[in-house]
């Protein structure tokens, strides 16, 4: 299966710099090690199938929208090309890097780390070897710098500093200006800001206070340095230290109180206003702001969650509202100044409003902790995830927004499914209920409960939707419930352990349960429940799964094997070895190695493939497993993240942080007291989220298979990753033979011979050349050759009519196809219904879309036309 990722959902935002692109309509969030671009004019959005190695930090875009510069947790660059979604350089500046911004004319760009600001080349048109070359380096400030402008012409920049200081310096060498130092202020710079083809300047600091300082010269009145003085200058600057290991450029030397004669006849800055943003009595930090130049906007945002819009210079306010009860963490205004984004780190929620209208754009939020389980809709078009937020959202897939969130559980979600209608998503949660929820209005219309109240732990519905049962984690009972009535129909006894999975049989009335007693156990629903029979296994099991003809069953045990049943007759068909294959990192915590610690883990989650051909694996580990299950081989390893800000990605410990008295992870910096670092207890799965150093440790929860076969999903760590199967790029022809070209393939279509040429077009397999092929047919044609294609055609044309439903805009011509198609051969095709299923559901998730924006079209049509027609008639009425 050659799989490649596709996309992130459930996770919008997790910490960096947001960044609108240059036509104002897309939003550039960086999402753990990956960044995501938000169409918020076509409602999409797009993961790009790059990683850094670490969290992202600070993302700088480049003006002409081409570029972007992603640099992660320790300083490592990569350099993006925006319109490949591909890298084209890496760099590694060494140490932490705070922000980073290119100038307005793209030719160079700023990034400041330490207590230095550096100014780079940027990377141009032409081809380089080194994209990244230094220019000059800026001293100055004492402490670390924070923030970067540029002025409109790109002659100087702003550096603000947590020393309290900012500071302007030419970006070439003025004989007015060279650098500036500006106090003032009593707190971290936070933000500083030019005034539109000015030199004033704003500053802001993290005690809310703002700055406004005159500057008595002009743009246009920086002169350049008379190149006797710039020889004499340069000289004076080059003296002799060690010698770094990094190349250092030109140097500038920043002195904060420089004597009289230096400051004779160069540029002045004056403060001409201070203001305030609290009122008195308040101390609410100011975490972020932005500023838009044209429209005079400055937006603040504060550890409170609350926002402020003031008008500068006047500072009037215009606005303010709280959108959150987390500090916003970044905020960025789009090139019109009509749309505001802000990034809160704590609850990773990315909102986009509209100050004007007073509206919002966009409004997502990830799970607060992580998603437990996750399952497709029968259609394909929608996924459901349940976290241990409590919350179950559901998304849609093409797009990759969340539409609704469903808040009713009170405690962790452990288990949601969809019903064979698609139109109901059941939760099970460890508050003791399972709820049902209506995916049309959008409520919880039912909640089972059990008599005694029990912590659900897993949950199954029948194919008909109209039996639910849930598996208690502490009363070792099965529960089964009407879904009509809501009524308890039957408690299901016999289990001696917690039951750790349910799944129904999709073909009858079968319910098979998994428990840690070292059982399995199939349930007839029809008998009057009754035990049709027990599977013993040799270890605790943790979870079951039908194949979707529900002719075989696998079960995954604490001895990480997986064995296949045939459960008709009780006996085992195969079983997979799988501990070695899930190859376990090692903790920053852990007293044992990896490969010690790997002995105890197993297994916790089961998938098959659509086709049934093949299983998907995942547990606590980086990797998902795909295994075929007739030769019982692993087929391929996919590394789910490369994120090494998560814990357990590594088998061995780094050597660079062990010291004398063990791992530099038991030394918990500025944690007060004597104790050091309190070791989890064993078995903890999630961290303490009071350390100062939190670490989440990297593992899949859930994995699921798409019921249109082109595509699964794993919820992880990181959130919930798609991969789908590519097919775009791989030449596969099938059954070809040597007088299948092109050329041919045209010159039997200039004589008219379509089924032929379809054929012909088929054994090639060149999507391009078929799309041509199919839609040269005349439409009054299709019929006739509807009936002449042979069987095996039949399947590849309704396949290649759903993929081409996806893009294509005619859509009467392919409807007219796909319904000649379905009614000539409807009968053969049910015969072999199972292996099809599939590519109807693809068909028919295709289809639905269209439906959907269509009917939506004509409801708004004919909306317009009556409020017309309702107007037209008024008017020779008298009011």
């Amino acid at each position: 299966l050659p799989a490649q990722f596709s996309g992130l959902l459930g996770t919008v935002y997790r910490r960096g710099n947001l960044s609108f692109t240059r036509d104002g309509n897309s939003l550039l969030s960086p999402v753990g090690n990956r960044v995501s671009l938000f169409d918020l004019k076509n409602n999409k959005c797009e993961t790009f199938p790059l990683a850094t190695r670490l969290n992202i930090v600070c993302v700088g875009l480049s003006p002409d929208g081409t570029l972007a510069i992603l640099i992660d947790e320790e300083g490592a660059a990569l350099l993006v090309s925006l319109i490949g979604k591909c890298v084209i350089h890496q760099f590694y500046f060494h140490k932490p890097v705070h922000s980073v911004k290119f100038s307005p004319d793209g030719k160079k760009f700023v990034i400041t780390k330490d207590n230095l600001a550096y100014l780079y080349h940027a990377p141009g048109k032409k081809r380089e070897f080194n994209a990244f070359v230094l220019d000059k380096t800026y001293y100055g400030p004492y402490d670390e710098t924070t923030c970067i402008d540029w002025t409109d012409d790109s002659k100087c920049f702003a550096v603000g500093s947590k020393d309290m200081s900012t500071w302007v310096f030419g970006a070439e060498r003025w004989a007015n200006l060279i650098y500036y130092s500006l106090g003032g202020h009593k707190d971290v710079i936070v933000a500083c800001f030019f005034e539109e083809n000015s030199l004033d300047l704003y500053t802001i600091s993290q005690d809310a206070a703002l700055c406004v300082w005159q500057c008595d010269t002009e743009l246009d009145g920086l002169k350049p340095m008379p190149p006797k003085d710039a020889a004499k200058e340069e000289d004076a600057g080059e003296n002799d230290e060690e010698l770094l290991e990094e190349p250092k450029g030109e140097e500038i030397h920043g002195k904060a109180n420089p004597s009289e004669q230096e400051t004779r006849n160069k540029v002045k800055y004056s403060r001409v206003a201070k203001y305030f943003f609290n009122k008195e009595g308040d101390f609410n930090n100011l975490t972020s702001a932005a500023y838009h130049k044209k429209t005079h906007l400055l937006v603040t945002g504060f550890a409170s969650g609350i926002f402020h819009l003031h008008e500068l210079p006047d500072f009037n306010l215009i606005h303010s509202l709280s959108i959150s009860d987390q500090r916003i963490a970044s905020i960025s205004i789009n090139c019109t100044g009509d749309w505001i984004a802000f990034g809160c780190s704590g609850l990773g929620q990315l909102l986009v409003w509209e100050w004007q209208s007073e509206s919002y754009v966009l409004k997502q939020q990830g799970h607060f902790n992580s998603m437990v389980s996750l399952a497709y809709s029968p259609d394909g078009q929608y996924i459901v995830t349940g976290g241990e937020d409590g919350k179950v959202k559901v998304w849609n897939t093409s797009s990759s927004f969340c539409f609704v969130t469903f808040t009713e559980h009170t405690s962790g979600v452990t288990a949601v499914t969809f019903t064979s209608t698609g139109y109901v998503v059941l939760s099970a949660s460890l508050d003791g209920t399972v709820r049902a929820f209506d995916l049309h209005r959008y409520r919880n219309f039912r909640t089972f409960t059990s008599p005694r109240p029990s912590q659900f732990s897993c949950l199954a519905v029948d194919s008909s939707g109209e039996i639910v049962s849930a598996g208690s984690q502490d009363s070792f009972e099965i529960f089964i419930w009407s879904m009509q009535s809501g009524r308890l129909l039957d408690v299901l006894a016999g289990h001696e352990g917690p039951i750790s999975s349910l799944s129904f049989n999709p073909m009858k009335c079968l319910l098979a349960s998994a428990s840690w007693d070292k059982t399995v156990k199939l349930w007839d629903m029809l008998d009057s429940w009754r035990t049709k029979e027990t599977l013993i296994m040799n270890s605790d099991v943790l979870v079951v799964a039908f194949r979707p003809d529900g002719k075989e069953l696998a079960v995954a045990a604490l001895n990480g094997q997986i064995t296949f049943w045939d459960h008709e007759n009780a006996v085992q068909t195969g079983s997979i070895e799988g501990r070695h294959d899930l190859q376990m990192g090692r903790k920053e915590l852990d007293k044992i190695t990896a490969k010690q610690a790997a002995k105890g883990k197993s297994f916790t989650t089961l998938c098959y493939s659509a086709d049934g051909q093949s299983i998907l694996a995942g547990g606590l580990s980086k990797f998902v497993c795909i295994y075929n299950v007739k030769e019982q081989i692993l087929m391929k390893k996919f590394e789910i993240s490369c994120n090494h800000s998560l814990d357990a990605m590594e088998e061995y410990l780094d050597r660079r942080k062990m010291t004398e008295f063990g791992s530099l992870a038991l030394i918990d910096e500025g944690g007060g007291g004597d104790e050091g670092v309190a070791i989890p207890l064993p078995g903890v799965k999630r961290g303490d989220m009071s350390y100062r150093h939190f670490k989440p440790e990297i593992r899949v929860t859930c994995v699921r298979f798409s019921p249109t076969g082109r595509s699964w999903a794993a919820t992880t760590t990181e959130g919930l990753l798609i991969y789908s199967l590519d097919s775009g790029l791989i030449f596969d022809p099938f059954e070809l033979d040597i007088d299948v070209t092109p050329s041919n393939i045209h010159k039997t279509l200039r004589r008219k011979e379509y089924t032929m040429a379809i054929i012909m077009a088929f054994k090639l397999n060149e999507k391009k050349l078929i799309q041509e092929v199919i839609e040269a047919v005349p439409s009054s044609e299709v019929d006739v050759i509807c009936s002449s294609l042979p069987d095996l055609y039949v399947e590849k044309l309704l396949e290649f009519l759903a993929s081409a439903f996806e893009i294509s805009c005619h859509l009467e011509f392919y409807l007219i196809w796909a319904h000649k198609l379905l009614m000539l051969h409807g009968q053969k095709l049910k015969t072999r219904s199972v292996k099809l299923l599939p590519m109807i559901q693809f068909l028919q998730k295709s289809i639905q879309r269209h439906f959907e924006d269509v009917s939506k079209l004509c409801e708004w049509n004919i909306y317009n036309i009556k409020y017309a027609l309702a107007i037209s008639q008024q008017r020779g009425m008298k009011r």
